[in-house]
């Protein structure tokens, strides 16, 4: 017969055993995830850099001293967003409305903001939980906004309206 003491080591051990198989597992799929994601990022990169360089190629075609005046309406995207950047660089005369939703509501939400926002303060307001991913997901929507010309960052992290002579209160005209 099995002393309770020995029964009790043996299953410390067992689950000891368990718990250094899970960890392992974890960190496993730790380092996939990782690799996982920066593989999305590259791929997100380059079609971005591409529908950007289509883009321009297809502007600069067309007509390459158009004014904002005289640009057309935002056409709807081609299939896969080939040809098509996202979130189009800011420039005189170009509305809100032009972003997909999500960047809009960022701006609209930005733009209704007292003050410089954070990232894990604008997830919540877009209806998302705000969990890690989630709130890294925004601030590189954040960032793309910024490098658009759309926000500012004033202080790392803390993001505001852009301010274009004066225009700030044309971010929601139509």
């Amino acid at each position: 017969m099995v002393s309770l003491p020995e029964e009790l080591q043996a299953r410390e051990a067992a689950a000891r055993q368990r718990v250094e198989e899970l960890q392992a597992e974890a960190a496993e799929l730790a380092v996939r995830l990782e690799k996982a994601r920066a593989d999305l990022s590259r791929l997100e990169i380059t079609r971005e850099t591409v529908a950007q360089v289509l883009a321009e190629l297809s502007a600069a075609e067309q007509a390459p001293e158009v004014e904002a005046r005289d640009a057309p309406e935002p056409k709807a995207p081609a299939p896969h967003g080939i040809g098509v950047m996202a979130v189009p660089p800011w420039r005189e005369g170009l509305v809100v409305q032009v972003l997909p939703d999500v960047y809009r509501d960022i701006v609209e939400i930005v733009a209704d903001a007292q003050g410089p926002l954070q990232a894990k303060q604008i997830v919540p307001r877009i209806g998302l939980e705000a969990t890690t991913a989630k709130i890294e997901g925004t601030r590189g929507k954040l960032k793309r906004l910024v490098e658009r010309g759309w926000l500012d960052e004033d202080a790392p992290g803390r993001f505001t309206l852009a301010r274009h002579d004066g225009d700030a209160d044309h971010v929601n005209s139509r």
